[in-house]
């Protein structure tokens, strides 16, 4: 079976759609990925030789009578006429969009061509686009049972969101720290921010790191690349240890290692604490679509699997990462909790629906 999986546009479609992608190829389909244009697609992807990978042009919709109108209908005009071309050659039996206006040209030609269509709402409400994908996708995937609520019951699967075969691996925890250039017998706190980082989440971390001066703690810190050198600059003034990068391609090291995270509430984010059990802070995207992240982040905090901040209350930040690091009971609770939550096998329920829809 062919098939095509539009996951462009963030790591929270990137990667749960490469996860998808894992599974149909190990059981003999062939996978075309189509990303957008975004440098971050192309890093992600530029390993996968397995894949077939075509970019496709693509912005999100602006609001109605918007300046940016024109442009945008442009863009998506122009996608769904190079997905059309790149169909006629493959021939795809199946679209799965992972969400996001990448989705929408790819699911219309899907129609157009025949396929089976399929979209994929990993956040607790769906956005925008995800909304205009289910009127033309023949079913709808959801990672939380909350979203089946927002779409038609008759098209509506709770699948979990799917994790990528690379956080599976097993991890050498010593020989992780060493690479890190970490110690052993210090707690570590992981702060990320998404796949492009987050600026806010930057902010209020590097403001608390005083109260961390000659405390038993180290941080691994993603920062994004906007602020990637302000951010390390600010662990050498205050003298913390610390492992600052834009990005780290190895998450399973950095999530095995960790003792507690200070993160997003993105769907993909969340699924991979779960997966890990590892106890969070959670600092919702105040402009999130649909303040979906807050939805996301509410569940958690509702089942004590995490605690969660505005950005707003940034200052309460430092006090409560310290309260975390020093109640280990507290933390064993919380990964047992994130444990229940973690989805299971979310790959293989969509692969399985995706091949109970061949003909």
């Amino acid at each position: 079976m062919n098939v095509v999986i539009a996951c462009g546009g963030t790591g929270g479609h990137l990667f749960p759609g490469l996860a998808v992608a894992e599974v149909l190829k190990s059981r003999g389909h062939e996978i075309l990925l189509l990303i957008s244009e975004k440098q971050i697609d192309a890093v992600a992807v530029r390993d996968r030789p397995e894949f077939r990978v075509e970019k496709i042009p693509s912005i999100g919709m602006p609001r109605l009578f918007s300046t940016k109108t024109i442009p945008f209908l442009g863009k998506f005009v122009q996608g769904l006429d190079a997905c059309r071309r790149i169909f006629r050659s493959f021939m795809p039996g199946a679209v799965l969009g992972m969400g996001g206006f990448t989705s929408t040209g790819p699911i219309l030609a899907g129609r157009m061509a025949g396929a089976q269509t399929f979209i994929h709402e990993s956040n607790s409400i769906p956005g925008k686009a995800n909304r205009l994908n289910a009127r033309i996708a023949d079913k709808v995937l959801v990672g939380f049972e909350e979203c089946a609520a927002h779409f038609p019951q008759s098209t509506v699967e709770i699948t979990g969101t799917p994790i990528r075969k690379s956080l599976q691996t097993a991890v050498d925890r010593n020989r992780a720290l060493e690479g890190f250039g970490l110690k052993p017998d210090l707690r570590t706190i992981l702060v990320m921010g998404g796949s492009q980082g987050a600026h806010g989440i930057n902010q209020v971390v590097t403001a608390a790191l005083p109260r961390f001066v000659s405390k038993p703690v180290q941080f691994i810190h993603l920062s994004g690349q906007q602020d990637e050198a302000p951010v390390a600059e600010s662990y050498r003034t205050a003298g913390v240890p610390a492992f600052v990068r834009a990005f780290y391609h190895r998450m399973e090291e950095a999530y095995a290692i960790a003792d507690l995270a200070v993160a997003r509430s993105g769907a993909a984010s969340l699924t991979e604490i779960s997966y890990f059990g590892l106890p969070a802070i959670l600092i919702p995207y105040p402009h999130a679509a649909e303040n979906h992240q807050l939805f996301n982040a509410e569940i958690f905090a509702r089942m004590g699997a995490a605690e969660v901040l505005q950005e707003s209350q940034g200052d309460l930040l430092g006090s409560l990462i310290d309260q975390l690091v020093n109640d280990e009971a507290r933390r064993r609770e919380m990964s047992k909790r994130l444990r229940a939550l973690a989805p299971e096998n979310a790959a293989a329920r969509i692969a399985e629906l995706i091949e109970r829809s061949r003909p």
